[in-house]
């Protein structure tokens, strides 16, 4: 992976944090302020923001573009734990404990990262304990997510949890009435987010094609039945 562009001038690329979430009750003032207290770089596709070996314990704040974090098993194989779109942010947890990072973090198209040193972002939380309260909330929803994936790779199988992940993507992608993921997810990060095989994917994907749960569009994996779809979740998690 490529590093990260030199930032060539400060008008270069906007410099605001206006659209970030975590910071929205913020007066404009206030986040003015903290964009001019961080390092701001621009990423191109596929490019290391973080190697969790390095020793950076900044919190990244996402102005621009999309990020995945990723880590590695035993044997080497990617497994993908959250993609973190523009208005997000990232790495708070090594810089409240100061130990190392826990992940890496590569850039899935161009990416404008506005980065925040610890004390700094400490100094913040201690100054705003509302956003403090919205941090803990935020770790909180990381613990649950993390202990219902331990069950399911635990207690639920490679057909049921690549099913579970269509519905995933499709509810983040869609709405109640249209029920689909764009651009068309590439069986890679299926399996990286399903912790499965490719060849796991494509069979399941071509079984639901055949049977109309999902219909390939141009652009987009449309779920053609999202009910029948979340049965075979419990369907397959049963015949395991």
């Amino acid at each position: 992976m490529m590093g990260a562009e030199p930032m060539t001038a400060a008008s270069s690329f906007p410099q605001s944090l206006d659209g970030i979430d975590i910071l929205a009750k913020l007066s404009v003032d206030d986040r003015a302020a903290i964009a001019r207290r961080c390092h701001w770089r621009r990423f191109g596709a596929q490019d290391q923001i973080i190697d969790r070996d390095g020793g950076s314990r900044d919190v990244l704040f996402v102005t621009s573009g999309r990020v995945r974090i990723v880590n590695f098993s035993s044997n080497g194989r990617e497994v993908s734990l959250d993609d973190v779109p523009a208005g997000g942010f990232f790495g708070e947890l090594a810089a409240i404990d100061g130990a190392a990072r826990s992940a890496n973090v590569v850039a899935l198209e161009d990416t404008i990262i506005a980065s925040l040193v610890p004390s700094a972002f400490l100094a913040l939380l201690r100054e705003h304990p509302e956003l403090a309260l919205a941090i803990m909330r935020r770790l909180a929803g990381i613990i649950r997510q993390a202990n219902a994936r331990i069950m399911d790779l635990s207690t639920v199988g490679a057909q049921s949890r690549v099913c579970g992940e269509l519905l995933r993507l499709a509810r983040e992608d869609g709405d109640d009435e249209d029920w689909r993921i764009s651009p068309v997810p590439r069986h890679s990060d299926v399996a990286s987010r399903a912790s499965t095989t490719r060849e796991t994917v494509a069979r399941v994907l071509g079984e639901l094609t055949r049977h109309a749960v999902v219909k390939r569009e141009a652009d987009a994996l449309l779920i053609a039945d999202p009910e029948r779809l979340a049965a075979l979740v419990e369907h397959y998690h049963m015949a395991d």
